[in-house]
Parts: structure tokens; sequence; C-alpha cells
């Protein structure tokens, strides 16, 4: 190991015995996750100023860093499966009937394609405000591979189709996908747990005394993965730590500089879009101003790790703990909202990338038939976009492609990979907001919100009593 690689790995445990005597003096939770936030910004910053960017110190350091930030990332994703099957099987189990199966449901994707619709139209015309154009960027060396690799890759987003989609969520291996082996495993898994529980009803009638034994047991799994799930989340803030400084060290500062202008314009996309989410939230019944306090430390998380499907099991103790919103509708909506209608990665970026590239190529994008044949495909082509960092990406490509937008179109999209990760946090945070906002809706629509939880004072702690 090199003697700088060294130092830099040296400074980022003596960062993690900090968070640690922090943890064993009972420093509320949610503070340390705020105080890892800042000392990953600020060591991450401090190392692309010693060693520049690019530097071979600063990339192998984060080969390091990786085994706290990626494997935290990893483990998150190892109890996924697990967490929505148990969480879905018991919440059926509670329900007694199919019938609010079928109304959580429909309300929590419709909730989810409503708003990624309107993320496209924000994307469509902020992205026209502030005179967004492809011409001019200078392709670079890391650039052409990148847009090398996009064409090599559009082969698979040109066999999307509204039909093929609806398709491919039905799990034919729900085996597999418990591997998270597609796109839509998620949703799959949803599904398929769904069948469980349906099933259960169905047995609960007939054999009561075996649906007992059943219920019973899924008592027993729900509370070993609940606990397990507590495991992991007490990693949050090394996390957090590992993950933020990864970003600030592996940035390129002058890259931004030069795409300022879009970086600008996708906040503010993003910042209006979570404007919209608030909007839905007050009409809903709720507290904006309350609502963003309880939602604040799981978008912190978010927005640090980059993966909407990392983040499911906060996303759903938010909802539960914090908005009031029950097990079955919150889990309904994390599940979903993770490959389904994210606002972020599948409507504002496409919409915005296809802003800038189609004049280029002489496509009237003023046109109503352009708009409308634009907004249709983000929504379609929402479903099953990847929770994880690079969903955004393959979201574009399903647009080009089935906008019939050519190669060179495509390979633009290859331009913006110096700014990829500044923009990808602030998506994936507005991703997940969509999925709390999709619950709370839901929930409040169904009358089964408990507003005391909304409104009572206990904000800004994810876990209060089991994380220490």
């Amino acid at each position: 190991m090199d003697l700088f690689v060294l130092a830099n790995v040296l400074v980022m445990l003596a960062l993690f015995a900090l968070l640690y005597k922090m943890q064993r003096d009972h420093v509320k939770f949610t503070r340390r996750v705020f105080v890892a936030l800042g000392l990953g910004v600020a060591y991450g910053a401090l190392l692309q100023w010693i060693y520049g960017a690019g530097s071979a110190t600063i990339a192998g350091s984060i080969e390091y860093f990786d085994i706290a930030g990626r494997g935290y990332v990893q483990l998150l994703r190892m109890i996924i499966v697990p967490l929505v099957m148990v969480s879905i099987i018991s919440a059926i189990l509670k329900l007694k009937d199919g019938e609010s199966l079928g109304k959580i449901s429909a309300l929590t994707i419709g909730v989810l394609l409503g708003t990624v619709a309107i993320a496209g139209f924000i994307g469509f015309a902020v992205a026209h405000l502030f005179g967004l154009t492809a011409e001019g960027l200078v392709e670079g060396g890391r650039e052409a591979q990148r847009a090398a690799d996009l064409l090599a890759r559009e082969n698979t987003a040109q066999g999307i189709s509204i039909a093929k989609t609806l398709v491919d969520v039905i799990p034919a291996n729900p085996f597999l996908d418990m591997t998270g082996a597609r796109d839509t495993s998620i949703i799959s898994v949803v599904i398929f747990s769904a069948f469980i529980g349906v099933a259960a009803l169905g047995v609960n009638k007939k054999q009561p005394e075996l649906a007992a034994k059943f219920d019973s047991f899924m008592q027993v799994a729900y509370a070993i993965v609940m606990r397990i799930v507590t495991l992991v989340l007490r990693l949050t803030p090394y996390g957090v730590l590992a993950l933020m400084t990864k970003v600030l060290a592996s940035s390129n500062f002058s890259d931004i500089l030069n795409l300022f202008n879009f970086v600008l314009a996708s906040y503010v996309a993003l910042m209006l879009m979570f404007l919209v989410h608030l909007v839905l939230v007050t009409l809903a019944g709720g507290n904006p101003w309350t609502y963003v306090k309880k939602v604040w430390p799981v978008l912190t998380f978010a927005f640090t790790s980059r993966s909407s499907a990392a983040t499911i099991p906060l996303t759903v103790q938010t909802q539960t703990r914090q908005l009031g919103v029950p097990d079955g509708v919150a889990n309904f909506a994390a599940s979903f909202g993770a490959t389904i209608g994210q606002n972020g990665c599948a409507g504002i970026y496409p919409a915005m990338l296809v802003v800038m590239v189609a004049p280029v190529i002489g496509l009237d994008v003023m046109s109503l038939e352009f708009f409308a044949t634009l907004i249709a495909v983000i929504v379609v082509g929402s479903f099953g976009v990847a929770g994880v960092g690079g969903g955004a990406t393959f979201a574009a490509l399903i647009v080009f492609s089935a906008l019939g937008l050519p190669n060179e179109a495509i390979a633009l999209i290859g331009l913006l990979i110096s700014i990829e990760p500044l923009i990808d946090m602030g998506r994936t945070a507005l991703n997940v907001n969509g999925a709390i906002t999709s619950g709370f809706v839901t929930s409040r629509v169904l009358g089964q919100t408990d507003m005391a939880v909304y409104e009572s004072q206990q904000e800004l702690e994810l876990d209060m009593e089991s994380v220490s």
C-alpha cells in the first residue's frame, strides 16, 4: 500500500473512531448521521485539494473507503428482499380481505405514475427556461468511452414496449428475482409476496388452524428480519461518511463549473418537483413543514448513497414511525417506488436530455405531438428502472430509443459523465421522496393514516429506540 494511501485510510479510521465515540456517548442517531455527512464533505474536498482530481492516490484510497461505503450499501441491499417479503405478507394477513390490497396497489401506482408525468413536464420546461442545448459540448476521452458503452446498451433499451414492460414485471421465477437479477426484480418479489399473502387469506377461511400456524411463523420471521434491519442501520453514520468522502474526492470541479448551467437547471427542476410533492401532502391533509422535518434524515441518506433500492428499509421506517402510514401501504409504496415512477431518474433527467439533443438533430420539441409522446414514453419507461446508481442513464436510453433518436443523440448522454454523480444524488433523494409521498397520499385517501403519529414532535429520528 502506498504511504499516502495508508495515511488517508488512517485518517478515515480516526473519523470512524470519532463516530463510534459519539455512539458510545449516546449522541442521537440523526445527529451522528449529519456529523458524518459534514465530515465526509470536508475530508473529500481536502483530499482533492491535496492530491488533485484523478489522482492515483485518491483512487487507491477510495478502494479502501469502499469497504465501508459500498459494503454498507450492499448490506442494505441484502435485507431488501426479505424485508419486502415479510412486511407485505404480514400486512396482507392483517387486511383479512383482498379488496384493500387492490385499492392500495392501484392508488400507490397511480400516484407514482402521475408524479413522474409531472416530473417529465417540469424537466421539459426547466430545460427550455435555461436554454439548455447539446451544442458546444466538448467530447473528451472519458466521455467518448462512456458514449461507446451507452451505444452498446442501446439494443437492450430498444426492446422496451408497453406490453413487454407489463409482462416483465410478472414473476416467472420468483427465486431468481430474489437475487435481484432483473431491473424489475423488486416489483416481481412484491407480486409474489402478495400471492402468498392472498393465498394465506384463502387458507384461513377453510383451515383456520393451519393458517394460524403460518401467521405465527410470519410474526417470528418479521421480528428477525426487523432485527437484522436494525443491526445494519446502526452502520449508517460510517457508511455515509465513506460514501460522501468518495463523492467529493472523486468529483471533477472544473467539469462541474463548465457544466454549471446544467447542474443548476437540474437542481431547480428537482426542487420544483419536491414542491409538487409538498402540495400533494398538503392536499392530503398533512402539514408540509412537519413532513419535511420528518423525512429529512432518510432523504439525506438517499442523497449520499445514490440508491433508491438501498434506501427501502429507511423509506418504510420513516413512513410507519414518523408519518403514521400503515405497514402494508408503506411497504408497497417503498417497493414500487424503487422501480416505478422515479421522479428524478425516470422523469426529469430524460426530459431535460431530450430538450438538449433533439433540436440539434432537427426535431421540433415544441410541437404538441412530440411533447405528448415524450410524456407517454417517460411514464411507460419508468417501469423497472433500476433503483441504483446508473438507473437514470438506462431510463434516458429507453426514452431516446422509443422516440427514434439516432445514435449520435444517444452518444451525447456520455458527455455528462463528469457531473453525473453530483446530479444523481439529488435525483435519488427526489425518487425516495416520491415513494414516501405516494405512501402518505394513499394511506390518507384510504383513511388509514395515524395522524397522531404524523403530528407528534418526535421528528428527525429514524430509529430512536433500537438504534443507539
